[in-house]
């Protein structure tokens, strides 16, 4: 009959192994979940469970405002669920007065206002804003989309075709990476029923061909 001390001795070296194996299984599956299998960091996520944002084409000149609380905040934006379309409303003005307008607003405490992205009359793209950032554009869908300002000559609002040709191939870009679909892209019009952009609101026809090439 084995004693005491011999049965408490084979308890703990059958013990032993089991809390290694318990502990080895539970750290393997934890860093399963968080490594692809080439053991770097799961791509495409954020802490929040967000898309990472894209890197930027050449084709975009990132000039990101200073932080502040009127025109950058630097709030997390942890969804997207869609694409705002507007225009600046200030005929013949540039992309680059328009977004330097936004970094202004640090100073002149005039307003709240700013766009992820501002797109010039010749058809530059000016990023102003990280992708997984708010900015203070679309009212109750800041929370969850990425919005563009577009230059226009005119009063009427209409886009040169070099502005057009640009928030095409933009608007399919973030389209494509974030899985959005047609019903996705959305004019601040559609949010508030500003008349913004005003040529798309007068115009819905335009409004349906834009978003016909953009999902070309």
């Amino acid at each position: 009959m084995p004693t005491p001390t011999r049965t408490r001795r084979r308890r703990r070296s059958f013990l032993l192994p089991l809390v290694l194996l318990l502990l080895l299984s539970f750290v393997a599956g934890f860093f399963a979940g968080r490594l692809t299998p080439g053991g770097t960091a799961s791509p495409g996520k954020t802490a929040a469970g967000a898309k990472a944002p894209p890197a930027m084409p050449d084709w975009v000149t990132v000039d990101l405002l200073p932080q502040n609380k009127y025109s950058r905040p630097g709030t997390a934006l942890r969804e997207i669920n869609g694409i705002v379309i507007h225009y600046v409303g200030n005929p013949g003005t540039t992309a680059r007065q328009n977004r330097n307008y936004f970094a202004g607003l640090a100073t002149t405490h005039e307003t709240s206002a700013s766009s992820h992205f501002v797109i010039g009359i010749n058809g530059e793209i000016l990023q102003c804003i990280p992708l997984d950032e708010i900015a203070y554009c679309s009212n109750s869908r800041n929370v969850d989309t990425i919005s563009i300002e577009c230059c226009h000559p005119g009063e009427d609002g209409q886009f040169t075709q070099e502005t057009y040709d640009s928030l095409v191939r933009l608007t399919a870009y973030l389209a494509d990476y974030y899985g959005l679909d047609r019903d996705d892209i959305i004019r601040h019009y559609d949010v508030t029923g500003k008349l913004c952009p005003l040529y798309f609101v007068e115009h819905e026809d335009a409004w349906e061909d834009f978003k016909d090439e953009v999902f070309r």
